[in-house]
């Protein structure tokens, strides 16, 4: 690469890292925003399965301290090429200005996150440095963010309660009678989240036979899988009467084992295109399975009402993003596509997850414009849109 077009890579890439950002998916609590010490960074979920896989013990934090930061630094430095790892090594960098590298440096780095954890402005500083705007919750009760300039987008999350209406269904004598106090509780549960002026609903679905074109009447021998669909339906039609949101994360499963697994279903999308025709509520489809990816943008391609979200559990890898923004690219406008799901259970984790994709973003845009595809101006308008406004845009958030 000559000295021109370096110095223009990385220039684009400033300009995608000062993009405003909205986290679409968060498990941040409001009152405890911060990781309260290093071990609360480090043994991050992604992070930890790596590490484990590195001959890190599972349970690690029984051990006497010294022991433990031994352990963490040989699986650590034996893990050095994934991606959790190389974000690990980001966010003690950049947000403590410390490599993690020996047991003085882990000493160091815990002394220094139980320092910050005791900031009231730290949540905002480290949201500032990736300018992250907003953050999406699913539970009310997280939503208030103490010490931050906005609150979380609060999209109530109905998985629970939706697989306990089937199950009441299923086992009841009379189905259909239990079928219809479950739509009636359903249509409540929205009312009461449209007074509340939320945006809209989040739910899991578990693996599914049934179809959504192939409508039934609950009664006695009816399947769970029927009974899921149909109330999916009662979803779809009450989400559209209320003008609210459906925001689906597919791809997850614990049916094959009691790890939660990657389940590369190539029918999961169309079983459930008859809801994205019938019910006019705008559907966001968030997946974990990588073949998915490309089924969710044809979905949005078909269908004006269904938008693309971020990548989630096991498709937050720099190879499913790459495809997934190739497709996105060429079939979507920009508008219809968001790629921010930080996952993330502390404020460190969602800066480290979303400079990560910033710079593959960066990354795959910029080879876009090399190749003469797009040109500099579309590059980062479309960068902002993934990054930002489409989310805004659905979730009604001014700019």
């Amino acid at each position: 690469m000559n000295m021109e077009m370096k110095h223009g890579k990385e220039s684009f890439e400033e300009r995608i890292m000062q993009l405003p950002v909205l986290d679409t998916h968060t498990h941040l609590v409001g009152d405890r925003l911060c990781a309260s010490d290093f071990w609360e960074i480090a043994h991050y979920f992604w992070l930890f399965r790596e590490l484990q896989a590195a001959g890190y013990p599972a349970n690690a934090m029984e051990l006497p301290e010294d022991i433990r930061i031994a352990a963490f630094l040989e699986a650590y430095h034996g893990s050095k090429n994934t991606m959790m790892n190389v974000v690990l090594t980001q966010i003690f960098k950049n947000l403590y200005g410390i490599v993690i590298s020996d047991a003085a440096s882990v000493l160091k780095a815990d002394a220094a996150v139980k320092q910050t954890a005791q900031s009231v402005t730290w949540a905002q500083e480290v949201a500032d440095r990736m300018n992250v705007r907003r953050f999406v919750v699913n539970i009310p009760e997280h939503a208030e963010f103490q010490g931050m300039r906005e609150n979380a987008i609060l999209i109530p999350r109905i998985d629970g309660k939706l697989g306990g209406w089937v199950k009441e269904v299923e086992l009841s004598h009379d189905p259909a009678a239990a079928f219809a106090q479950a739509r009636e509780k359903l249509t409540q549960l929205l009312d009461t989240y449209k007074e509340a002026g939320y945006v809209g609903i989040m739910t899991t679905l578990p693996s599914y036979e049934a179809r959504a074109n192939r409508k039934v009447v609950i009664g006695q021998g009816s399947t769970k899988d029927e009974i899921l669909m149909m109330l999916l339906h009662e979803l779809g039609a009450a989400a559209e009467q209320r003008g609210l949101l459906v925001q689906l994360f597919l791809g997850v499963e614990r049916s094959w084992c009691g790890t939660a697994t990657p389940v590369n279903d190539p029918a999961r999308i169309l079983k459930l295109s008859a809801l994205f025709e019938a019910y006019a509520c705008t559907f966001e489809l968030v997946v974990a399975s990588e073949l998915n990816n490309l089924d969710i943008v044809q979905a949005a391609w078909n269908f004006p009402n269904v938008h693309v979200g971020g990548h989630w559990w096991f498709n937050f890898r720099t190879s499913t993003y790459r495809d997934s923004m190739q497709y996105r690219l060429e079939a979507l406008p920009a508008i219809k596509s968001s790629l921010i799901v930080s996952d993330a259970r502390c404020m460190e984790w969602s800066y480290g997850k979303i400079l990560l994709v910033k710079r593959i973003v960066s990354d795959f845009l910029w080879g876009q414009v090399e190749a003469g595809w797009i040109d500099y101006d579309t590059a980062l308008f479309v960068a902002e849109n993934w990054l930002y406004s489409s989310a805004a845009k659905r979730y009604g958030v001014a700019h």
